[in-house]
């Protein structure tokens, strides 16, 4: 088995479930959904509150980008800059241990979006399907061969 076979689609499997996860804390956030955001017992962050709404916002629109890969680096930027953000302005006033200030989601999402961001989408993303589609497009519009001349 080529094991470098595998990272493409390891690395597109890990994005969709970071996504997906991630979209989900999103939509409990602002929908009071699968359970409601941390603390909220079920019910929706109040649309406008900061930074919790826009923390949300940025959780479902970043998710979503980065499940179907789309966007996937920026959006993989700005969810772990907002985890980051979350981490030292939320968690770390509890303590530094993420264990102990129950940071231990932020710190995950902030890691796993940093290692999206440096990778990339992997093979099964947008992002991946638009490439492939751009170089067909430039390998064929630079065709080194030479046009033939017809002579009557």
């Amino acid at each position: 088995m080529n094991v470098d076979r595998l990272g493409g689609p390891v690395l597109s499997l890990f994005r969709i479930v970071v996504g997906l996860l991630f979209a989900f804390h999103g939509m409990a956030s602002l929908f009071g959904v699968f359970g409601g955001s941390h603390g909220s017992g079920g019910h929706s962050i109040a649309v406008g509150t900061w930074p919790g709404w826009y923390a949300a916002l940025i959780q479902l629109i970043c998710g979503a980008l980065v499940l179907i890969g789309l966007l996937t680096r920026p959006a993989a930027i700005l969810a772990s800059g907002s985890m980051a953000y979350a981490y030292f302005t939320v968690h770390v006033e509890k303590g530094i241990i993420p264990l102990q200030n129950g940071g231990e989601p932020a710190a995950m999402f902030c890691w796993a979006f940093l290692l999206i961001a440096v990778f990339g989408p992997g093979v099964w993303a947008v992002d991946s399907l638009v490439s492939r589609s751009r170089s067909a497009v430039t390998a064929r519009t630079a065709d080194p061969r030479p046009e033939t001349a017809t002579t009557a």
